[in-house]
């Protein structure tokens, strides 16, 4: 799409700077643009050392290593609007303090709440996942999303189970009433 655009654009370039020039100097330009474009669309360019990204293997000392006792919790079935509570523990098992940079929770209905401070290697912290399952029915699989000095750098923890709906307080109307 990007090229589509450029090559309209360089065309009309072209077309507009060659109106005080020749015709046969304009059919060699279009040409070579037409070339350019071809060779960039039906090519894939080699990437230069320049351009080439390079990785490294990270240093184990200046990592920390989660050790959950789990990373799932099943609340089985709870009524609608109840709230689900779950610490889940977990030791560095690392050669570095852990340093937990940030959480994120896969919807609005869950809230996080972890270990600020760096956890010394041989030493606890927690991640608090609170589930709020007002106006929520069904299966629920809300997760956390936790990013850390770790390998890998992203550890997920989930809570699941089903949640049941509220049952109407009498008959409800379902639709405009008529009078």
């Amino acid at each position: 799409m990007k090229t589509r655009l450029l090559s309209a654009i360089a065309l009309a370039v072209v077309l507009l700077a060659s109106c005080s020039q020749g015709k046969d100097d304009q059919a060699e330009k279009i040409k070579a643009l037409e070339e350019k474009i071809a060779a960039m669309e039906g090519t894939n360019l080699p990437v230069s050392a320049d351009m080439a990204q390079t990785t490294t293997t990270a240093d184990p000392s200046t990592l920390g290593s989660f050790q959950f006792s789990e990373v799932e919790y099943d609340f089985g079935t709870i009524n609608e609007g109840k709230v689900v509570e779950k610490i889940f523990n977990f030791t560095n098992n690392g050669q570095a303090p852990l340093v937990i940079s940030n959480i994120t929770a896969s919807c609005g209905c869950t809230s996080p709440d972890w270990t600020k401070a760096p956890v010394k290697p041989g030493e606890t912290g927690f991640v608090k996942v609170v589930f709020n399952s007002a106006a929520k029915s069904g299966a629920q699989s809300p997760t956390v999303t936790i990013q850390a000095n770790t390998n890998p750098t992203v550890t997920r923890l989930s809570l699941r189970g089903s949640v049941t709906a509220k049952s109407a307080g009498g008959a409800a109307a379902t639709g405009p009433l008529k009078k």
